[in-house]
């Protein structure tokens, strides 16, 4: 199979919002250089049971953790087994993100639940996961990882913009080299204010847009310090949690308030950042995640970028399943021996490929 020149792989994503388990079938081809197709793609919604199991996993002890991880595995590849079987397709490797329970990389942790190993047992189909713990191994981030999948996937543009449960962005600086980070929060604040008024998200931005900016609110959030840090950074739960959760208090605030200040806050850190890297003024933005869907949100990105510049919106299936692709591909590199992570992108020593191999016994 090494020597193929096409591949038809399933990457699987499992973000932080919670909305899903993203499932995307892909094809490969590798002529001068690589051209891909979305086959197929669904995005399985977590039962209130996973929602809950995963959004307290990160509570767990060690025990607990292992434990959930076999069980996690085993639900990926029930489900995964469905879309084979729904799609007929044939499928050369699964490559499997997981869910993210812990991200240090200061600590050099960054740990993703959903065991390649009974996911390739049972499909029966060679498995690739754990792609962020050699990096932080090697003294980087972890994170992002997509922007491999950006330099050679999506290269025709100048920035590409991710709005999942935090903001990331990758570019090419001035000698071209790739280079990425996370910018902020985004879906995960906007989900936990949504959640205090049982809604699972401000469809459209529209109960933001009704509402007022909080100004001592948004000064606090954006003094926070990882804003002031030059990349190369990254986020996770742990993050958010320490420096948003206790200021969603809807005694003090109505949640539309919350929601305009977030918008606000989210669309400035954005464009901050955009301004502080080194890019042409008419730069081609490509817009992709949940977040994309968020008119209020995308129509305060698109104020505030130069004028020569464009805001790109893709297809829905790229604004879904964008990462999915990218995973899938992540994995193929990495069954290739090729490298899949860019120490310019996460501050490791080296460029290297990551992930570990399941082969079905």
């Amino acid at each position: 199979m090494a020597d193929q020149k096409k591949y038809n792989v399933i990457g699987i994503m499992s973000g932080t919002s919670l909305d899903g388990l993203d499932i995307a079938a892909c094809e490969f081809t590798l002529e001068t250089d690589w051209k891909f197709k979305i086959l197929y793609s669904e995005t399985i919604e977590y039962s209130e049971i996973w929602k809950s199991k995963l959004s307290n996993a990160f509570f767990l002890d060690n025990t607990g953790i292992e434990s959930l991880d076999n069980e996690y595995g085993a639900y990926i590849a029930e489900v995964v087994m469905k879309f084979i079987q729904k799609y007929n397709l044939q499928i050369d490797l699964i490559s499997s993100h997981g869910h993210t329970i812990f991200h240090k990389p200061k600590e050099k942790i960054s740990l993703q639940i959903g065991s390649g190993r009974i996911i390739a047992q049972k499909l029966g189909i060679i498995t690739i996961s754990n792609f962020r713990q050699q990096d932080v191994m090697l003294g980087g981030q972890g994170a992002p990882l997509v922007p491999i999948g950006d330099h050679l996937l999506f290269s025709e543009y100048d920035l590409l913009l991710n709005l999942g449960g935090f903001a990331n962005i990758s570019w090419r600086n001035e000698k071209g080299i790739r280079e990425a980070c996370d910018i902020g929060p985004c879906n995960i604040l906007f989900n936990a204010i949504c959640n205090k008024i049982n809604l699972n998200m401000d469809a459209d931005g529209a109960l933001a847009k009704s509402g007022k900016l909080i100004p001592e609110l948004y000064e606090k959030w954006n003094q926070l310090e990882f804003f002031k840090l030059n990349h190369p950074k990254s986020l996770g739960r742990e993050w958010f949690e320490e420096n948003y959760k206790q200021n969603i208090n809807l005694e003090k605030y109505s949640a539309n308030d919350l929601l305009a200040t977030a918008s606000t806050h989210i669309a400035d850190q954005i464009l901050i950042f955009i301004s502080k890297i080194k890019v042409n003024k008419a730069f081609k933005l490509l817009c992709t995640g949940g977040g994309s869907y968020n008119t209020h949100l995308i129509k305060k990105i698109n104020s505030l970028i130069p004028i020569e510049s464009e805001l790109i919106k893709p297809s829905n299936k790229i604004i879904n399943f964008k990462e999915a692709l990218i995973f899938a591909f992540i994995g193929l590199l990495r069954f290739q021996g090729k490298n899949n992570v860019l120490a310019s992108v996460t501050g490791a020593s080296k460029d290297h490929s990551s992930g570990e191999i399941f082969i079905p016994q």
